[in-house]
């Protein structure tokens, strides 16, 4: 697709107030591939004003007739899913096969399952001699990352839509084009302006201008931890609602029933998906020291086999963080069974599929979110030791367990201190809420919990 020179703002493209620009690179040859504005405070203050005066139409709208433009839009991405999938590939890097099916095909059903939700929400229940009003909270600011930019999107401004707020989105500055070509679906799919309005910019400007804007109700953030924290103390003096998804350091707990070569197999997948770069990622791998030294080998060998089938990170800046974290894994005594340091192409901001062994719980690389494709495996003695590691972390988004029975792996699960946990390889479900514990973050997106997030209630006693 073709990069807008604009913004999107009350339901058409405009020029930017400022001149500057941001270019997108293409990490496979890091070549610019477009460029796009870099939305001013000022910007976000005309969108943050274009969702206020559509606000109350919306609000007012039927939740049916909401439900239908939700309805257009899913088939507006349905329609575009080839060029979704194009558009991905060439800002983030992904393999075209995961663009396919991740990328492009899940925003989609999202998309779908709210515009389903829409329609059959109770947004009025009684309660005894009450009526209970679901109602929305307002003027949405979305700020979404680059890992998984359409369906972060997806991800909020459909429940928010759902619910009868307006939006004002700022994507990724590494992965904009995607959220333009979401605009566009916006546009096509009928929605009425100022409903959605689309302020492309980097973080600490347009970012920074929409998470403190006065005329913003709720601020729904997915990042860094550290940014959260910033959002979270700024929304909390203005006594501001926020939804923060943020990040995560999740264990893959293999208990001695399991069947280990499957469960080390798809866990080295799960980390490799996406190059590492999923805030879900189970990137801490448990096993019984009975167990350990065949785990690391079969962990070794499926790494090896990645090589050229995982694409780059997402920048040079990603690259060598990244790269930073693996040195920091050498230095501190863990032991590199797979990988490296070293970039594997001269071109590109690749990473070697990683695994180190020997990890201990103190290590950096075994307590921070590296966001790249790198594994690190440790042992447990009994289950106390591999739940007191599993939850040894600040974080708590997500994890696995492993076991030959399935209520024994489930007995594990309920005591890890995490929003979501995979049984055996389970399967991601669009409808099931995801979000975390602890520093993970606050709130839950997907599924009727995902559209709670944007209602407030209001009870009319009888």
């Amino acid at each position: 697709m073709k990069a807008h020179d604009g913004i999107y703002l009350d339901g058409a493209w405009r020029p930017a107030t400022g001149p500057d620009t941001i270019d997108i690179v293409n990490p496979v040859d890091e070549q610019v591939i477009g460029r796009v504005p870099a939305g001013t405070a000022e910007d976000v203050d005309a969108a943050v004003r274009a969702a206020r005066a559509a606000l109350p139409a919306w609000a007012a709208t039927a939740p049916a007739e909401r439900a239908a433009h939700l309805t257009a839009l899913r088939d507006a991405l349905a329609a575009r899913q080839d060029e979704i999938a194009e558009t991905v590939t060439a800002e983030l890097g992904s393999p075209p096969k995961l663009s396919q099916a991740v990328h492009a095909a899940l925003p989609i059903t999202v998309a779908g399952s709210y515009a389903e939700l829409a329609a059959t929400y109770a947004f009025e229940e009684k309660v005894g001699n009450s009526t209970v009003l679901h109602e929305p909270i307002g003027v949405v600011g979305a700020i979404t990352p680059w890992n998984y930019p359409l369906h972060q999107i997806v991800a909020k401004v459909a429940p928010a839509l759902a619910a009868g707020c307006t939006v004002v989105l700022k994507p990724a500055e590494d992965t904009p084009l995607v959220a333009q070509l979401f605009a566009e679906a916006v546009h096509e799919a009928g929605i009425p302006a100022g409903v959605f309005n689309l302020v492309t910019g980097l973080g600490p400007v347009a970012g920074r201008a929409l998470a403190e804007h006065p005329d913003v109700d709720l601020v729904s953030f997915t990042g860094s931890t550290a940014v959260g924290r910033q959002i979270g103390a700024t929304a909390g003096a203005a006594v501001k609602k926020v939804a923060l998804e943020l990040g995560g350091k999740s264990a893959n707990v293999i208990l001695p029933s399991a069947d280990l070569a499957r469960a080390v197999n798809v866990g080295v997948a799960n980390v490799m998906s996406n190059s590492g770069q999923t805030c879900s990622a189970w990137t801490r791998m448990l096993v019984h020291r009975e167990q350990y030294e065949e785990a690391v080998r079969i962990a070794a060998a499926a790494a090896a086999k990645y090589g050229d089938r995982i694409g780059p990170v997402v920048s040079a800046k990603q690259q060598a963080r990244v790269r930073g974290y693996i040195e920091k894994g050498v230095a501190e005594g863990a032991r590199l069974v797979a990988g490296g340091p070293e970039s594997p192409r001269e071109q590109g901001y690749f990473v070697s599929p990683t695994v180190f062994a020997d990890v201990t719980p103190d290590m950096t690389i075994a307590q921070e979110e590296i966001f790249g494709p790198v594994l690190t495996i440790l042992s447990y003695e009994d289950e106390e030791d591999a739940l007191r590691i599993a939850n040894g972390t600040v974080y708590g988004l997500a994890g696995a367990v492993w076991a030959g029975d399935e209520e024994e792996a489930v007995a594990f699960a309920r005591r890890m201190d995490t929003g979501q946990v995979d049984i055996n390889g389970g399967r991601f479900n669009p409808l099931a809420p995801f979000g975390g514990y602890k520093q993970s973050g606050v709130g839950r997106e997907l599924g009727t919990h995902g559209l709670a997030e944007y209602l407030q209630t209001k009870s009319l006693q009888f």
